[in-house]
């Protein structure tokens, strides 16, 4: 199987996201704990945004050692040479530089040319390999860039030391079928490619990114870029739980493997809300409360039978608390008598019958009963 990187970039897309800020002490935690989880790449900010930035950056690279530790740089001097302090003591360091591509950025945001942005992208690849040797170029907007310039903007990376690819979606614009056809002519047209990873970064305005991600790594990316519990600006990043446990569950689908403990993606993930204090929704995929939890009464008949009838994981399997079978006006006959069987009160037949009846009322106003309103 194919060895897949994982980046994660909790720490500096994530945390743009309103409302995730932490302070230096909260990076290094999660940092660490993103360290034991299996990450390969730890994009641990943007130096150059403030000191408090850059002192949080050097501090995790003194202290995390496992993982590589990432730092983000528009393509100029000064942010690349900050990003160059901020790995001053990593064990293994890396530069991400990025300029937008697109005509649109190009024009209105940037105010320059295409040959002004391929100048400036040749001298910040050189700049970048000057302080380090694994540096990683993304062409900002890629998938809103024209095919053409797109090969050229890479091509020029490449030729200048790039040792990472990222081709970003950075605003959710693209579908699974186009993503995966970008990287395919990518990886046809620009001469030396293989000798460098391709990685994908996905934003999820339209809810794609997952599926994005999983497409460009059909179509070559050796890399994903995501976030822990999705977090990041807008509609966020790719999931990280989420990419992780598609490929684990649909390894026929996708035979590469990463280096992810999965029995810790749920205790990440708690991790995050309780640094932020913003809580994922219940029907969050992998982690959400309601990810492992069945109140249909169908569903619960299957569940207590044989898991996998309605389980296509255990929560044990990514860390997570036991199956809950929740009690409500959808649940059967089953599970509240399973349910009385372990609290001490087996009932059966007329009883049941009886005690259902009664459990229905209850739940009448929609409201699922705990165990000692089923007692």
């Amino acid at each position: 199987m194919k060895r897949l990187l994982i980046f994660d970039t909790t720490l500096r897309d994530g945390e743009q996201s309103p409302g995730y800020g932490m302070t230096s002490e909260q990076k290094l935690q999660l940092a660490k704990q993103l360290e034991s989880l299996g990450v390969d790449i730890i994009e641990a900010g943007f130096p150059a945004a403030s000191p408090e930035d850059l002192a949080g950056v050097q501090n995790i690279a003194r202290q995390v050692k496992k993982s590589t530790i990432a730092t983000l740089a528009r393509c100029s001097d000064g942010d690349i040479e900050a990003c160059a302090r901020g790995l001053e003591g990593a064990e293994k360091g890396r530069i991400h530089i990025f300029l937008s591509t697109s005509d649109l950025h190009l024009e209105h945001k940037l105010g320059i040319d295409r040959q002004t942005a391929l100048e400036k992208i040749a001298k910040a690849t050189r700049l970048a390999r000057k302080y380090s040797n694994d540096v990683e170029f993304s062409p900002k907007n890629a998938t809103r860039t024209n095919i053409d310039y797109l090969v050229q903007t890479s091509q020029i990376a490449v030729d200048e030391g790039a040792t990472t690819l990222n081709l970003p979606d950075t605003v959710g614009y693209s579908s699974p079928a186009e993503y995966r056809a970008m990287f395919e002519t990518v990886r046809a047209r620009v001469r030396g490619i293989d000798k460098v990873v391709l990685s994908a970064h996905c934003h999820n305005d339209l809810g794609l990114a997952v599926a994005n991600s999983l497409a460009a790594i059909e179509g070559g990316a050796g890399q994903v870029e995501c976030t822990i519990n999705g977090v990041g600006e807008r509609a966020g990043n790719a999931s990280f739980e989420e990419i992780i446990m598609a490929i684990h569950v649909r390894s026929n689908v996708f035979p590469y493997e990463t280096g992810i403990d999965k029995k810790l993606i749920y205790p990440t993930s708690q991790l995050l809300s309780a640094l932020t204090g913003v809580g994922v929704q219940p029907n969050k995929a992998v982690v959400g409360r309601n990810a492992f939890a069945h109140e249909s009464g169908v569903h619960q008949h299957g569940v207590i039978k044989d898991r996998r009838t309605y389980e296509i994981m255990t929560p044990e399997s990514v860390g997570a608390p036991p199956t809950r079978l929740v009690l409500g006006r959808h649940s059967g006959r089953h599970a509240v008598a399973a349910r009385l069987a372990d609290l001490g009160y087996p009932v059966a037949g007329t009883t049941l019958n009886l005690v259902y009846d009664r459990f229905l009322r209850a739940c009448e106003f929609g409201t699922a009963l705990g165990d000692d309103d089923l007692i």
